[in-house]
């Protein structure tokens, strides 16, 4: 029986290194490629899910999709995602110095925590953003137009530098000197790439919780802050090193040591007016859980390679579920 167990546990530990590209192996690098669904290529080669994990956008490469969207890792904690009909290139992938230029389409950046020397600008019809704070940001190459959803940019375009607050956008069309201006937030929320992001953003704050428990008081693999591979979820999530951390969209990122606060289902945090989220060390002052509309339609799963049936499950307080084994299929 012992022979029977040891045997058993080496076929999954086989199993495990042979499909998750980085698991143990602690991080993942600026240009990691998160996420795939419909059409997407990278320097005119297609790709799918199975290359998620395992394919980086290099200097001077970029990423195209058609009817499609793609997420790409930049520094630990921040997130691009890439609308239909887009593309990118990436520029520069160093850890001080990420930078990434939005060639075509729309792109939105998440940021859960920038640090001190971390120097991430994405540039646009040869404009370039630094983002500054966490928040969320969204570019519009089609239209040259920088918005920041929440945080704070610094644009500069040839000879102007141009701070843009939280609400507010920058036409970069205009002539004579640049302004910025409120644009309408709500409004902006029923865009098809925010809601994109708001998923996915809620999906990699669930696999963090899902890994962050397994490194618990610093266990085996725990490298510090940073990405790790989460099979479940066939992605990479991102890990603080101590603390809470919570994204734009209001969803938390534990540190292996803070994760016994984490609930065992999503909870969406709701800011009172003037309270701006980020890292904490005690739980927000107003919680609510969210949960989905009746009747709605659960989304199909497409399981990566090797990864077991995609199977759902439910919390046992019956209000929210999400997929395991697979990744979303449009």
């Amino acid at each position: 029986m012992k022979l029977l167990g040891l045997k058993a546990f080496a076929a999954f530990f086989l199993a495990t290194v042979l499909t998750a590209p980085a698991w143990g192996a602690g991080t993942a690098i600026p240009g990691s490629i998160n996420y795939v669904e419909g059409q997407v290529s990278l320097a005119d080669q297609a790709v799918n899910s199975k290359s998620v994990g395992s394919v980086e956008l290099q200097p001077g490469q970029s990423l195209s999709t058609g009817d499609g969207k793609a997420e790409v890792l930049l520094t630990p904690g921040v997130f691009l995602r890439l609308g239909d009909n887009s593309t990118v290139q990436m520029v520069s992938g160093n850890l001080t110095n990420t930078q990434a230029n939005l060639v075509k389409g729309q792109a939105m950046v998440e940021v859960a925590e920038i640090r001190e020397y971390n120097q991430l600008r994405i540039g646009e019809d040869g404009a370039y953003t630094q983002l500054r704070k966490d928040g969320l940001y969204a570019f519009d190459a089609d239209h040259a137009n920088v918005r920041v959803v929440k945080g704070e940019a610094l644009v500069q375009d040839n000879d102007q530098s141009v701070r843009v607050k939280s609400g507010h956008e920058l036409d970069l069309n205009q002539s004579g000197k640049l302004k910025t201006a409120k644009f309408d937030k709500n409004a902006f929320q029923a865009n098809d790439l925010y809601r994109f992001s708001s998923l996915r953003s809620q999906y990699l704050a669930e696999a963090n919780v899902d890994v962050a428990r397994q490194y618990y008081a610093g266990g085996p693999g725990w490298y510090g802050p940073g990405w790790y591979w989460d099979p479940a979820f066939w992605a990479y999530t991102w890990i603080p090193g101590d603390g809470i951390f919570y994204s734009p969209f209001g969803w938390g990122f534990y540190s292996p040591l803070w994760v016994s606060y984490a609930p065992y289902y999503p909870y969406r945090y709701y800011w009172p007016r003037g309270y701006h989220p980020g890292r904490v060390v005690n739980p927000p002052p107003r919680v609510a859980p969210v949960r989905p509309a009746p009747n709605v339609a659960r989304p199909s799963v497409r399981p990566g390679p090797g990864a077991p049936a995609p199977t759902f499950h439910s919390t046992a307080r019956g209000g929210f579920a999400v997929p395991h084994g697979g990744v979303i299929s449009r």
